[in-house]
């Protein structure tokens, strides 16, 4: 069923009759998407952390990153504590997907309290525990990710309070296992990843344009809010606000924080303008990111001048070096400081801070530089890059421009998945500048 959905997603996104899948069919697809993880991807991540018990606990509007991204499409939150468990067993090949909720959590996880029978949930749980009897309990405790710390103290010491004396010495910190599942990405999230990407591409080559810039009238925030609106009239959502900058002729670089923030006011884009956007959306429980470039040209001109163009390439040449130096295995130290020792060896002016990107915006997985840790990432950069990953490839690199007298920063980021065959774009790059009218 899921292909026809793949066809429906394929159609234009750039009007406000956009076709983008009814709620209940995301809702069909995002279950379809879940339960083929459950079956062909979660054995593996328990195998490859050598655990054979998960238990993920949260409570209502209080939930764990990981419990959020197992829930049904009809789950918008957890219910009064949900507890899930997942207990594998190697040597038969079987992994057992159990709710001991009060409510059943969906198809793909089985029901496994009754309360009429038990009426106590924590011992039900024991119960389970020690039916199965497992080595090593993961729970999702985390120093170095957020994503991987989802267990809350309340519901930590109750957990303590009940679990017999010989399991303690079991339990583990699920944060490799936690971290697994939020950055692997399965087959059918990326048949459908690289339409998200172009639906955020489109979105933004509609929001450069003359359609919506008028130089001389539109300011950088009217494109932010035309932006947002774009999406909710697409009946999307963004993970973040985006963020449009000038750069400009006579006028100073900004920093990197004033480049990536938002300005209130902001400011009227004119002719000659060098205009960079940030911009995601989160769509079937993906989320895209992205950074573009564009040019308003000025009366007369056809194409941007090309010492704009050529200061441009060395950002593709940037990416190059990044892309190259990934290997499955590697750390994000090791693949940020060998890119920046070779791109500064060519002569560029980098900096990089690529992360993961998936379930969720800013992702787990290993990190790639931060733009105020480029010596390295403590903990996350330490992490290793796994195969089928999705990262945003983010970076920038500064340019002296004669023309302008002043230096200038070209700032990129796309989606890119690493997978056994090595690495490509998930929906191409940009290799040009957008183009902007001015008439």
């Amino acid at each position: 069923m899921y292909k026809l959905f793949l066809l429906v997603g394929l159609l234009s996104v750039l009007n406000s009759s956009a076709q983008i899948l009814p709620e209940r069919e995301r809702a069909t697809f995002v279950n379809e998407i879940l339960n083929d993880k459950f079956e062909n991807i979660l054995p593996d991540l328990m195998d490859r952390a050598e655990v054979d018990m998960w238990i993920v606990i949260s409570r209502e509007y209080n939930e764990d990153p990981v419990l959020r991204t197992m829930l049904p499409a009809t789950w918008l939150n957890a219910r009064r504590r949900t507890i899930l468990v997942f207990s594998r067993n190697k040597e038969i090949d079987t992994l057992e997907r159990l709710a001991v909720a009060r409510y059943e959590v969906g198809e793909s996880i089985d029901a496994a309290w009754f309360p009429e029978k038990e009426p106590e949930q924590w011992k039900a749980l024991i119960e389970i525990i020690e039916e199965r009897d497992p080595q090593k309990i993961a729970l999702n405790s985390s120093k170095n990710y957020g994503l991987a710390d989802g267990l809350v103290k309340t519901d930590s010491e109750e957990f303590l309070d009940h679990l017999p004396p010989t399991y303690k010495n079991r339990l583990v910190s699920g944060e490799d296992l936690a971290v697994g599942w939020i950055e692997t990405r399965s087959q059918m999230e990326m048949e459908i990843y690289p339409q998200l990407v172009q639906i955020t591409k489109n979105i933004i080559r509609k929001a450069f344009s003359k359609k919506v810039i008028i130089p001389g009238e539109t300011t950088t925030e009217d494109l932010v809010w035309w932006m947002r609106q774009k999406v909710t009239d697409l009946g999307l959502e963004t993970w973040f606000h985006p963020t449009v900058s000038i750069q400009r002729d006579e006028e100073a670089l900004e920093d990197h924080v004033s480049a990536f923030s938002s300005n209130n006011e902001g400011k009227v884009i004119y002719t000659g303008d060098l205009l960079h956007c940030d911009f995601g959306i989160t769509y079937l429980r993906l989320n895209t990111d992205c950074q573009q470039m564009a040019y308003v040209l000025k009366l007369g001109e056809t194409e941007a001048p090309e010492f704009l163009q050529k200061t441009f390439e060395k950002g593709n040449q940037l990416q190059d070096i990044l892309t190259e130096n990934l290997k499955t295995g590697k750390t994000g130290n090791q693949i940020l400081s060998e890119s920046l020792d070779q791109a500064t060896e060519a002569g560029l002016k980098p900096m990089i801070y690529t992360h993961p990107l998936g379930l969720y915006g800013h992702s787990a997985g290993t990190t790639i530089g931060m733009w105020d840790s480029q010596e390295g990432v403590p903990g996350s950069g330490e992490y290793p890059l796994n195969e089928n990953t999705v990262y945003a490839i983010e970076l920038n690199t500064s340019v002296f421009l004669e023309e302008w007298d002043q230096e200038i920063r070209i700032m990129l980021e796309e989606a890119g998945f690493w997978g056994e065959n090595g690495f490509r774009y998930v929906n191409g790059r940009q290799e040009e500048l957008i183009l902007i009218p001015s008439e």
